[in-house]
């Protein structure tokens, strides 16, 4: 979802009230609520004008979409036919299943502080499987509230974990007080794997990620390999192309880039440079200089949250990930 789509967003449910605002929100998941929430809270002095045109272009969207419905199994052929049938009915699950917010769904609305005390006391290996299926930013978080060596172990254990039959999937709800949900719709839990194990460690500072890759090193050398080879850190972004580029600097505001840009390599910068119109790039040069040191920890986090915008383009095919040497260095 855009900035202008959480804003139009936020501006509808103002004009909803608060009893049809709270039926909305039950159909959302963790993200959407608390983007729209930040940005609900953020409005001041909503004019009339501004609430006509969002309700306006709301009232168009749904009737051109008036006419247009799927049942459960015209969605399912066709997701079929789109993504090959395990795609889809991993996809098929998630949104299938409703406002359950039992079981793996309850910990997707918890803060990662809480969530790690929940389940730090487990093995490594059950605490894998929980965090596989969640998004990798907060498996991330998570991860960084765990002591350096289960933090290690776990991840290990997620580079190394291909799926979970339903069968066991069930035994770990019962041992979890069912923090993973029990659908009879369930045909293959999420997998662990190389790539997420590489996602995770890309929202994860440098120190951490630095540590986490050294004890996987030690213990399976070319395991270390391959999730290195499969991560896509900020310099990377020299490696995509000028047109995803632009798509990229069309979603990032500029107070972000410029942290972000602090102490990256030169030719980052011009290759960002050369993707905006001369009086941007200008702008942002004099945006840079005039900005002064800026904290490590800071560019990061910037970094990270660019990185973000990056995936989620690559993610709705908008945008294509890849690296000088070729297809090897394709983000799945």
């Amino acid at each position: 979802m855009s900035d202008n789509g959480v804003h139009r967003s936020a501006v509808l449910l103002f004009s909803l009230g608060q009893a049809e605002a709270v039926e909305v929100f039950k159909y959302l998941g963790p993200k959407e609520v608390q983007k729209i929430s930040l940005a609900m809270a953020s409005i001041n002095n909503l004019s009339h004008e501004d609430i006509d045109d969002v309700v306006g272009k709301f009232r168009e969207e749904c009737q051109a979409r008036a006419s247009l419905g799927a049942s459960d199994e015209y969605l399912r052929n066709v997701l079929v036919e789109a993504l090959g049938a395990d795609k889809a009915s991993n996809l098929l699950d998630k949104i299938m299943q409703g406002n359950d917010q039992s079981g793996i769904e309850s910990l997707k609305w918890m803060d990662p502080s809480s969530a790690a005390d929940l389940i730090r006391n487990e093995h490594p290996q059950i605490v894998a499987t929980i965090l596989v299926h969640l998004d990798p930013d907060l498996s991330s978080a998570i991860l960084g509230y765990f002591p350096e060596r289960l933090r290690n172990e776990v991840l290990i254990r997620t580079a190394t974990l291909e799926g979970v039959q339903p069968q066991a999937l069930r035994e770990l709800n019962d041992v979890l007080t069912q923090l993973l949900s029990g659908s009879d719709r369930i045909k293959k839990s999420a997998a662990g794997g190389i790539a997420l194990t590489a996602e995770i460690l890309n929202f994860m500072g440098g120190n951490v990620e630095a540590s986490a890759l050294g004890y996987i090193r030690e213990h399976d050398p070319e395991l270390a390999q391959r999730i290195q080879d499969k991560m896509f850190v900020f310099e990377n972004i020299l490696d995509i192309d000028d047109r995803s580029i632009q798509t990229i600097l069309r979603e990032v505001q500029t107070d972000s880039l410029v942290v972000a840009l602090k102490g990256t390599s030169q030719e980052l910068k011009d290759k960002i440079f050369r993707n905006m119109s001369q009086r941007a790039a200008e702008m942002l040069r004099d945006d840079l200089e005039a900005k002064g040191p800026v904290k490590l920890s800071e560019v990061e986090a910037e970094q990270k949250e660019i990185l973000k915008v990056v995936r989620k383009l690559a993610d709705d095919g908008q945008i294509v990930l890849g690296s000088k040497g070729g297809d090897e260095g394709l983000v799945e």
